[in-house]
């Protein structure tokens, strides 16, 4: 990221699960880089970092988000409103809105406002490989066709293509970056997904409930190599502005092979006996896309990045599990 060596990089949502993780990664590389971390809640300081501003903002106030950008030379839209903790919360909750679309329609006008000489500034905002909905199983690669089947995907939907569009425009340099099942942990925070739910089931000595056959594959990948990734979005942004690029293991997991997985380990770490992993039969609130198995292609991306995921699925597990038992 040699560019952006000497420049402002903007990470909001820096206190999250993901912008912690993110802001961590960039203060080992570049200890040097302007990074100014914007969020609600308290943002975590690395101590590598050198040249550090905190601001704490609510980013659905435009006038907030101007000052978080301003001469910003990256900015790194890593907001998620996931109310309770998924993705889900989007269907309830009008305020997912705000937060997961407002955020980047504010953004680019605020960006169109203050165009300043020089290269158009880089913007990464993460989406999701189940955008594609129904349209998409299996291996993907992000040339299907999108047909987003669930309030959150439409959500995302929506902000990739304000950012694309002023890509189109010149007005930023926009990369989206779309996200299988992320999970894992930091010094700061853990992830709020499947993985620690069933973790900290496992750890009480609850059983894991798997719904139907535990058939369906996912695709999980680990957050610090989710972390490289907005990194390599960063030192290739010339390449990779006005499209999307997923990004993955490659290689799908069976939920029944992960929910095995994670009682294995809880095990390991308490020397207490392994729990079971039982099928249930699917709640009402299940949806279709509850039950398709996608499994991202990074091909595209690695061509231009040279990324790749380094850390298996057991290790990330593990580190989980371990952050879950220091609490």
């Amino acid at each position: 990221m040699s560019r952006s060596a000497g420049s402002r990089i903007a990470v909001l949502g820096a206190s999250g699960f993901i912008g912690s993780t993110v802001v961590a990664a960039l203060a080992r590389r570049h200890p040097e880089a302007g990074l100014r971390l914007v969020a609600r809640g308290r943002s975590p300081v690395p101590p590598e970092a050198e040249n550090i501003e905190v601001i704490t903002a609510d980013l659905t106030d435009s006038d907030a988000l101007a000052e978080a950008v301003a001469d910003a030379d990256v900015v790194l839209n890593l907001l998620l409103y996931t109310g309770g903790g998924t993705w889900r919360a989007a269907e309830e909750d009008p305020r997912s809105e705000q937060v997961n679309v407002g955020v980047t329609r504010d953004l680019v006008r605020i960006l169109r406002r203050v165009r300043r000489p020089g290269p158009a500034p880089i913007v990464v905002v993460p989406g999701s490989t189940s955008q594609l909905g129904p349209g998409g199983s299996g291996l993907v690669d992000g040339t299907e066709i999108d047909e987003p089947a669930t309030v959150y995907d439409r959500q995302k939907s929506a902000a990739e293509r304000v950012l694309l569009d002023a890509a189109a425009e010149g007005i930023l340099r926009g990369v989206s970056l779309r996200l299988p099942t992320i999970f894992g942990a930091t010094p700061n925070a853990v992830d709020r997904g499947v993985v620690t739910a069933m973790a900290r089931r496992a750890l009480v000595g609850e059983s894991l409930t798997v719904w139907g056959d535990g058939s369906v594959e996912r695709d999980l990948l680990c957050v610090d190599d989710v972390a490289q990734a907005v990194l390599a979005c960063v030192d290739h942004a010339d390449e990779l502005s006005g499209s999307h690029w997923l990004i993955g293991t490659g290689q799908g997991v069976s939920l029944q092979t992960l929910f095995t997985t994670i009682a294995e380990v809880v095990a390991s770490e308490t020397g207490r006996p392994t729990v079971d992993v039982v099928s249930v039969a699917p709640p009402e609130h299940a949806t279709e896309m509850d039950f398709r198995s996608i499994i991202a292609d990074p091909a595209r991306f690695r061509a231009v990045t040279g990324w790749r995921a380094e850390i298996p699925l057991r290790a990330a597990v593990r580190q989980t599990v371990a952050a879950l038992v220091a609490g």
